[in-house]
């Protein structure tokens, strides 16, 4: 049966498509925006001072009932609450430890092990030559799309980002075990707050500009139809 010109769907071409996210727009959108990033942080940095100055349990319940708060806003705003609800899960949980305990360095115990955990995992994605910073570059960038793993320069790049991610999470937590077997739980919170959103944010911006700039110094070659 013979379709009609006017029934077929044009592919965009051109002006057509939509531009390309900036490299600072991607890297905002990742970290939520700057509101994501302050937002994330207000419940720790609660904690951090109300500890300080008054004690554990009235910095437990205020850290907890703003990351509540934070995400009732961002729901009845409509916004994405992914950011909320993540940073909820690791206070609440911090939050039942140190509540059962009475120590308040067993509120960031939970940020600690999970950390060492996502230290592991890049370092077991590298051995399996299946990098981590690959596949999540892959589902924020690619649609999911596993071309990457066919470029040998972008398999070698996304290894040794991966490794990088790894180090650098392994060194900014073995800071915080540090003041947590210490029992300092004042320079363990500081140590938690300085080590938090800043190393993420420049290593999520070394990511993207070394990804970019690789995919523009070496593009794919352009496949060539079927016969």
């Amino acid at each position: 049966m013979a379709v009609n010109e006017q029934d077929r769907v044009s592919e965009p071409t051109g002006s057509d498509r939509p531009p390309v996210p900036s490299f600072a727009e991607q890297v905002s959108d990742q970290l939520g925006g700057w509101r994501g990033m302050v937002e994330s942080g207000i419940p720790i940095t609660v904690f951090v001072v109300v500890n300080l100055v008054w004690s554990l349990r009235p910095a437990l319940i205020a850290s907890v009932a703003l990351a509540v708060l934070l995400a009732i806003v961002r729901l009845a705003q409509g916004r994405p609450v992914r950011y909320a609800v993540n940073g909820l899960f690791g206070i609440g949980l911090g939050a039942v430890i140190a509540w059962r305990s009475g120590e308040a360095r067993d509120f960031y115990l939970p940020g600690i092990i999970i950390s060492y955990g996502y230290a592991a995992g890049m370092i077991a994605s590298v051995v399996l030559r299946h990098p981590l910073v690959g596949w999540l570059w892959s589902v924020l960038f690619l649609k999911g799309s596993a071309d990457w793993r066919q470029d040998r320069r972008l398999m070698r790049t996304f290894n040794w980002l991966t490794l990088l991610w790894a180090a650098v999470w392994i060194a900014k937590v073995t800071v915080q075990a540090v003041f947590y077997h210490a029992d300092e739980e004042h320079l363990l919170g500081v140590a938690r707050l300085l080590l938090g959103a800043p190393p993420y944010f420049l290593l999520l911006l070394i990511t993207i500009w070394v990804v970019r700039r690789v995919q523009r110094d070496h593009p794919p070659a352009p496949s060539t139809p079927a016969g």
